[in-house]
């Protein structure tokens, strides 16, 4: 039982100080966001009550390896950008906003098959807490 006690008050620190984090992902080569993921990054962020003052926002950006160093540099960029104006549109100050381009460097999943890389093809949107 004092195990369990532990393990919910471990839970409930770490719920308290973590990050939210959505990631939009892109079709190979691309830097539209479709449709759907337009649709779910919006739901998300209006789901988040008084956003703007209880998080800063940054976007983290990745690429497949498909293309080489510069070219996957540039498409980050392109990604991130778009989410960036994306963010800008639903009224979010430009000064909330860091981004982050890692391109095709420091890939999350391996890039060794076609699942991990399908989904290096993203940018993370992370809301990190705002500490008063």
């Amino acid at each position: 039982m004092l195990a369990l006690v532990g393990l919910l008050l471990t839970f409930h620190t770490f719920a308290q100080t973590d990050q939210l984090r959505k990631s939009i992902y892109f079709n190979g080569g691309s830097f539209e966001i479709d449709e759907f993921q337009s649709e779910m990054l919006s739901d998300w962020l209006d789901s988040i009550p008084n956003l703007l003052d209880k998080y800063q926002i940054q976007l983290i950006s990745h690429t497949d390896p498909i293309g080489g160093k510069e070219y996957n540099q540039w498409l980050s960029q392109m990604r991130s950008n778009e989410v960036f104006q994306f963010l800008i549109q639903k009224d979010i100050p430009e000064n909330s906003i860091t981004i982050k381009d890692w391109g095709l460097e420091n890939p999350v999943y391996t890039n060794q098959t076609y699942r991990g890389m399908r989904l290096n093809r993203r940018v993370d949107v992370i809301l990190h807490p705002l500490v008063f």
